[in-house]
């Protein structure tokens, strides 16, 4: 079994529909630790992503091409951390996905490539209650679920859960990275907005694999 850019595509559109849905937690979250922009700030760029994918003269060809109207669209329009992170999370992972179907260590290639763009634009590691520490667990359950053999909708769900367990560990950490720094213990004991929407975006490519 693979993944092709129709699965893509329904990925992008299964995005947009969780973020819009869950717009109003993203900010309750990040306006506890943060500037409270983050649902608004998603829901507006994924929003903008389905105008572009729907006004394409021609369906895409690579899943690739998919994640680079994600990458682009994302970086143009959405504001604060998210923006960059984000795009620079799809741009990465549009460069290793140049086909038009992936297998499983084309899945894990996706989320890794992913998450060191993360890491690079963002300059944080996991424990420092940001993202990442959804984004690398969700690494880990991918390379172990496609080194034991599973196909890739099984490499993505595991991914979805290891995203999942994530940002849930989030909860207890300290804030050492980004605006929820500012507050220092005062983080302790909130979950982590980026962690969160991680987890959506991750959860929506799982759904999408079995769609």
């Amino acid at each position: 079994m693979t993944l092709d850019v129709d699965w893509a595509v329904r990925w992008v559109r299964a995005s947009a529909a969780t973020v819009t849905e869950h717009r109003e937690e993203l900010i309750e979250l990040d306006r506890q630790i943060g500037d409270g922009d983050h649902g608004e700030n998603l829901t507006r760029g994924f929003t903008a992503v389905i105008a572009k994918l729907d006004a394409l003269d021609a369906p895409p060809e690579q899943v690739g091409d998919v994640l680079k109207l994600v990458a682009t669209t994302l970086m143009s329009t959405v504001g604060g951390a998210a923006g960059p992170l984000y795009g620079t999370a799809y741009l990465r992972a549009a460069k290793v996905t140049a086909s038009a179907q992936l297998n499983s260590a084309g899945v894990v290639a996706l989320l890794e490539a992913a998450t060191e763009g993360i890491v690079a634009r963002g300059k944080a590691r996991p424990g420092e209650k940001t993202m990442v520490d959804a984004w690398t667990p969700a690494v880990a359950a991918a390379v172990a679920a496609a080194d034991a053999g599973a196909p890739p909708s099984e490499v993505l769900a595991a991914a979805a859960a290891g995203a999942a367990e994530g940002a849930q560990a989030t909860i207890p950490l300290l804030a050492t990275k980004g605006r929820a720094s500012y507050l220092g213990e005062r983080s302790i004991g909130h979950l982590d907005p980026g962690a969160r929407s991680t987890e959506l975006i991750l959860a929506a490519a799982a759904g999408a694999a079995v769609d």
